[in-house]
């Protein structure tokens, strides 16, 4: 498991997550509530997240389904006192129709669907 210890607890107490995926233009950057994730909840290695425009980023992941995941918060305690960051590394696709989209559109019910990131990497900033 990857998104255990203090990457579960930056996770759990983030209030957003940047998220970046690279396009034939470069980096592209976007954001999600660090509510929403908790709200879906982490499934093992993997984040569900609702879907609303995240046009750029499906086309980006189509192409490379690399992505890149930033989360910090204050509240948890870093190697130099409060403050820690995390970042997370993985695969990703936005999926509109199944049971994590079905999930996310009964949550968020302006949602088209959800974006599903598997994270392969984790680790905390120094």
């Amino acid at each position: 498991m990857k998104l255990e210890g203090a990457i579960h607890d930056i996770l759990d107490a983030t209030e957003f997550l940047t998220i970046v995926t690279m396009g034939q233009q470069g980096p592209h950057v976007v954001a999600n509530w660090g509510d929403y994730l908790r709200s879906l909840g982490p499934d093992g290695d993997t984040i569900i997240l609702p879907a609303g425009h995240y046009q750029q980023t499906e086309e980006n992941l189509r192409h490379n389904d690399k992505i890149q995941v930033m989360a910090a918060s204050r509240r948890v305690q870093g190697s130099h006192g409060p403050g820690q960051g995390c970042l997370l590394s993985g695969r990703g696709q936005v999926i509109c129709s199944g049971p994590l989209a079905d999930k996310a559109k009964a949550k968020f019910p302006w949602a088209r669907g959800a974006l599903v990131i598997h994270v392969e990497e984790a680790r905390t900033q120094l």
